[in-house]
């Protein structure tokens, strides 16, 4: 029980290569820059998205007023149709209300 209180060598603190100051700044710099670079091909691939998407929201544009367009045409069709039927019901009952009345 009665040891006594060695202190630390310089030679054994500094045991591992990897956490000696000389090394560890330019590892951060190396991985710094490797995450910079990864940075750059993200914003580029960012950039040709965006440029895909503002050509694809032009299309959509185009498809939502041709939509509008086939909308409307089609319920020109269905009222015209129907004054059609109207009109025609009309008629018959009109020929039927004659016939009856002779």
């Amino acid at each position: 029980m009665n040891r006594q209180y060695q202190p630390l060598q310089s030679s054994n603190f500094h045991s591992r290569p990897s956490t000696e100051p000389s090394t560890i700044k330019p590892r951060q710099m190396s991985h710094l820059h490797s995450q910079l670079a990864q940075l750059q091909a993200n914003l580029s691939d960012l950039e040709s998205l965006l440029r895909v998407t503002a050509v694809q929201a032009e299309y959509i544009k185009r498809l939502g007023g041709l939509q509008g367009a086939l909308f409307l045409a089609a319920g020109r069709v269905f009222e015209r149709d129907a004054l059609l039927e109207r009109s025609s019901v009309n008629q018959d009952q009109e020929v039927g209300g004659a016939d009856s009345s002779r």
